[in-house]
């Protein structure tokens, strides 16, 4: 990693390292894939989440392309779909995504559910293994896998995932998820870290008393706390104003008070789907 991203990096386990903060682009549409991405590399993002089922990984690849920023100064992830898990299937996913992104390898591949009724999982990280000592992706690792899922991978030896990309935001915290995957140096990622506008995160006095007293944004104050809880995290947005909002998050910190607060409102919130039932 190079100067060019100034924000905090954290160090994985394959030996790379990644930016914490992030851009993601889940449900971003793939007409504007291109313009969104192309305004977050401009702003200085350098760390870009996608994957297959997105459907928008050439405009990832076209807004790549476009940029001129150097290959070694990003980190790209995407991830291979439920029905593509498998050996061979896999193979052919990762050269698919890559031939969408533009690009030799991408920095971080994960298996992007358990898809536990398929039971395909375990042979598809064999494969993902394989995609690894190929150099088509350098770090591996998986998302929304519970303990038992990540018990059976690491009970089968070999690599250690360097990543679990699970939904996390103050009302779910997946601890026991979290301390197991910690445990076995397994990073954390949040997804849908502002809870998806789906429950009022922005209304709880923890996060407004926290945004009035650093002159910052309830979404600014949420972000931090997952930074300064030492988790991955890369929102999304289609506003450019909003892309750099989520950017300025570095000239302030929370009490411990403050993320102690923040942390009391878990309540099993899930706001998305449950792994065990993403087949």
């Amino acid at each position: 990693m190079t100067t060019s991203w100034t924000g905090p990096v954290l160090s994985l386990n394959s030996g790379a390292t990644i930016p914490q903060l992030g851009f993601g682009v889940f449900k971003v549409d793939p007409a504007e894939t291109e313009r969104i991405v192309t305004d977050a590399l401009e702003l200085g993002y350098r760390h870009i989440d996608t994957a297959a089922i997105y459907g928008n990984e050439e405009g990832v690849g076209r807004a790549i392309a476009r940029s001129g920023v150097p290959r070694e100064d990003l980190f790209i992830t995407t991830k291979l779909w439920n029905s593509d898990q498998g050996t061979q299937s896999a193979f052919d996913a990762i050269d698919s995504s890559l031939e969408k992104l533009g690009l030799e390898s991408v920095d971080l591949y994960l298996i992007h559910w358990p898809a536990p009724e398929r039971n395909t999982y375990r042979e598809s990280w064999e494969a993902l293994q394989k995609i690894q000592s190929d150099g088509k992706a350098t770090s591996i690792g998986v998302s929304n896998f519970l303990v038992d899922h990540l018990e059976a991978i690491l009970a089968d030896g070999g690599v250690v995932p360097a990543v679990n990309q699970i939904e996390l935001h103050p009302a779910l915290q997946q601890r026991g998820v979290v301390d197991f995957s910690r445990a076995h140096g397994i990073a954390i990622e949040s997804w849908g870290p502002l809870g998806q506008g789906k429950y009022p995160l922005f209304d709880e006095a923890s996060v407004v008393e926290a945004a009035a007293a650093h002159g910052k944004t309830p979404a600014q104050v949420v972000l931090r706390w997952h930074l300064q809880n030492g988790n991955i995290v890369f929102p999304k947005s289609n506003s450019r104003e909003r892309i750099a909002e989520n950017l300025n998050l570095f000239d302030f910190e929370l009490t411990e008070a403050e993320v102690a607060d923040i942390s009391a409102l878990e309540r099993d919130g899930r706001v998305g789907s449950h792994p065990s039932e993403v087949n």
